[in-house]
Parts: C-alpha cells; structure tokens; sequence
C-alpha cells in the first residue's frame, strides 16, 4: 500500500505544481477520516486540488458554492412528489459523493452551515426523519477567504472543530508559477487526469493509518499540549476532546505517509498547529497558530 501512496502523490503532482507540503497535509486529513478547510485567497489552486483528488481516487466529485441564499435542502436534498408513483421519492443532493468541494463555507448562513454538521462527523443526512447514508470514502474540502470578510458568517465552533486539519496553499514561487504557464501548452488538465488507485484503496490505507503504533508518552504529550490550551490565559477557548482525537488520528497518518509504521514527537509538533489553532478561540485578537507554536516549545518532548 505504500506504493499506493506514492502513485497518488505523482499523480496530483501532475495537476499541482508545486505545493508538496499542502498536499501532503490534505492526505493526512483523508487517510486520518477528516475533512480540510483551505483558508488562502482566490485563485491559489484551492479548486484544483479537491477536481484532482476525487479524479485521482475513482471518486465522484460534487460542489457547493455557498451563498447567503443557499437552503440547507440545497446540500443534503430533499423530498419530491411523483405524480407517476403518487409517492415522494429522495433527490439526494450534493453532499453524496466522495469528494465534496465547500467553496466560500463562510458565506452561507449559520442554518445553511448546520447542515453539514451531522454528515461531516456521521456520513449520513437526516431528510423528514429518514437516514441516508453518503458513499464511502467521504471527504470535504472547505474554502473560506480569510482576507475578504464582507457578507461572511463566521463558522461557528462546532462545525470548525469538525475539520481535521487547516492549512493555506500561498502563493507559488517564481519558478512553479512559470511552471504553470508552461503547462498551459504541454501539460494536462484535470479532466484529462486518469484514477490512479480505487476508493478500496482509500478504505484500505485508512485502516493502516489507524494501526500504526503510538507509544503513552507520546499521546500523553499530544494531551498535554490539547490541555495546555484550556489552561492559557491568551485562550478563551481551548482545543475539544474531539480534537485531542484528530491530532493522534492525524498523526498516526503523517507517520504512514512518512513510511514508518510508529509515530514520532516530531509528527506531532508539525501538525499541532494545523489540528489545533481552528479550533481555539483566542484572547484580546492575538494569533491562535502563534499561541500553539508557543506552546509547543514550552511542553516537555518525549
């Protein structure tokens, strides 16, 4: 499987210029069972990862561009009347697919919002009292703008702390943005990108991630630095048990990714501000990735 790994990589690197590390951390949130918020401004690639993921996995991709007007009908689905069977029948909506492209989640409405809550942490949509289930892999990709914040709502904590990871894509350098030019002559497009490994596969390799060993002390120190979070006096509002969860989860698949099949402190203290800063609310508008990055150096390492 670790083959698997490596094809997959190659093969959104055939669409993303650059962006290793990025790519890397939205594969530790689809093999840790998470879901990515991309926070980065317009027209870094943020679309084009989620089309060359769910191109690269078999996986059918859907999208949900969000607007104030936007009906949480509008993602789950709803009930339509058959004159023909004189039944109502379900019209699924965009949530049922592998990959799900939430672009802008910030400008829908906090009802519309709440819609995702419960497909994101259960994979199942709850329409006029009945339970549908999504495919299976399922895996969101959320876009928020962190610059314009004009007609935006703020996700609320309940449905950031649903995202495993945050991260941003920044800007290319000089060398991949020509790169980029280059390819619009002799590269290929997303639509023209083949499935490298099947959704089995992702199944698979996401049961591997939850095997692989982690030692007492280090998810004793992976608690330590969620709890240190509640006890700072520059935090209004710490890290959630759900987050302690998604921090080893995450891990766990950044020590896959890495080919080793233990964790080590240095997983950890890489993806403790991608994990974690989402999910603070800070004091006094200081910085949340700061906060961690602060005490990440003041908790003991194993």
């Amino acid at each position: 499987m670790r083959e698997r790994i490596e094809v997959l990589t190659q093969n959104l690197a055939r669409t993303i210029v650059g962006k290793a590390d990025a790519i890397r951390l939205v594969l530790v949130a689809l093999l840790s069972g998470g879901h990515a918020l991309l926070e980065d401004v317009p027209g870094v690639g943020k679309t084009l990862v989620a089309k060359s993921l769910a191109r690269s996995i078999a996986g059918r991709f859907q999208r949900i561009q969000c607007t104030p007007d936007l009906l949480p009908t509008d993602i789950t689905g709803t009930n339509i009347w058959n004159p023909n069977t004189r039944e109502f029948e379900f019209r699924p909506g965009p949530v049922f697919a592998n990959v799900l492209l939430t672009d802008e989640i910030n400008r829908a409405t906090p009802r519309t919002q709440s819609a995702l809550l419960e497909v994101m942490e259960e994979r199942q949509v709850t329409v006029d009292g009945v339970t549908h289930n999504v495919p299976n892999p399922f895996f969101v990709i959320a876009t928020q703008n962190p610059i314009e914040y004009q007609g935006t709502f703020p996700l609320p904590e309940a449905q950031m702390d649903r995202f495993a990871l945050s991260l941003t894509l920044g800007y290319p350098t000089e060398e991949e943005e020509l790169q980029m030019l280059q390819r619009l002559t002799d590269g290929i497009t997303v639509e023209e990108l083949e499935p490298c490994i099947s959704q089995e596969d992702v199944q698979e390799l996401r049961r591997l991630c939850s095997l692989v060993k982690i030692e007492t002390p280090l998810q004793k120190y992976i608690l330590h630095l969620v709890r240190a979070t509640r006890e700072d006096e520059e935090i209004t509002l710490g890290v959630s048990p759900r987050g302690t969860v998604s921090l080893q989860r995450a891990t766990q698949a950044l020590a896959f990714l890495e080919g080793r099949d233990y964790a080590i402190p240095d997983d950890v203290k890489l993806l403790a501000p991608h994990v974690l800063s989402h999910r603070l609310i800070p004091a006094g508008g200081r910085r949340a990735k700061t906060i961690v990055e602060r005490l990440l150096r003041s908790v003991t390492i194993p």
